[in-house]
């Protein structure tokens, strides 16, 4: 799924589930700037899935119209068959890592505490690993019992690898890592996606002489 049609469903559930809802609301809630939303806002008027009611002089209210329910049931669908895929995937990829890693008894922690990170972390206990620490960017609540401790202090902890635990592709959460000073070869990121392309190795780098991707990228 892309960019543009996960906008577009966020953006029909949360009219869906407030039709009160004003722009400002609805950017925050899509993580997008006003204007932006309101561009998004308006091409959904014009495709018939949204309709603006005005309930006051100075008040309106946004409707999913059966046009946009219908849209919403195909965009949930395509959606979920998206994750399906997806996790299967990340989990593959996991797998081969972590397998390596159990192998050298290297030492792993996660970053994140979200569902990517429960997707990390049941690959690790498949593999026979137990994270050495679960990192956020700050204390939190506990990570399936395990204590979250801020990133910031990743250097009072001994680990070879920090999974960053992210189906994001815009690659925030991986400049978060780095940012709080964890070598760039310590990272592993759940999708090669979510690495930043400047920061991305090359495939000469990224790969070991033996042919195999190194544990560290």
């Amino acid at each position: 799924m892309d960019v543009e049609a996960n906008r577009e469903l966020r953006l029909l559930e949360a009219v869906g589930e407030d039709s009160r809802v004003t722009q400002r609301g609805l950017a925050e809630k899509l993580g997008i700037a006003l204007g932006l939303t309101n561009i998004y806002l308006k091409r959904m008027i014009h495709k018939g899935y949204i309709k603006c009611v005005n309930v006051q002089p100075n008040r309106i209210s946004y409707l999913v119209t059966p046009r946009g329910i219908a849209e919403k049931a195909r965009l949930t669908y395509e959606f979920m068959d998206y994750s399906l895929h997806l996790y299967g995937e990340v989990r593959q990829h996991l797998r081969m890592a972590l397998k390596e890693c159990h192998e050298a008894g290297k030492r792993v922690a996660i970053y994140g505490r979200g569902e990517a990170a429960e997707i990390a972390y049941l690959s690790l206990k498949e593999s026979g690993l137990e994270p050495v620490a679960i990192f956020d960017r700050e204390n939190g609540a506990d990570f399936l019992g395990i204590p979250v401790k801020p990133i910031a202090s990743h250097a009072q902890f001994e680990f070879d690898l920090i999974i960053v635990a992210t189906l994001e592709s815009s690659g925030q959460r991986y400049n978060e890592v780095l940012a709080a000073g964890v070598p760039e070869e310590k990272l592993y990121p759940l999708r090669r996606a979510a690495v930043p392309k400047k920061t991305r190795p090359t495939a000469a780098k990224s790969r070991g002489t033996n042919g195999k991707h190194s544990n560290g990228s």
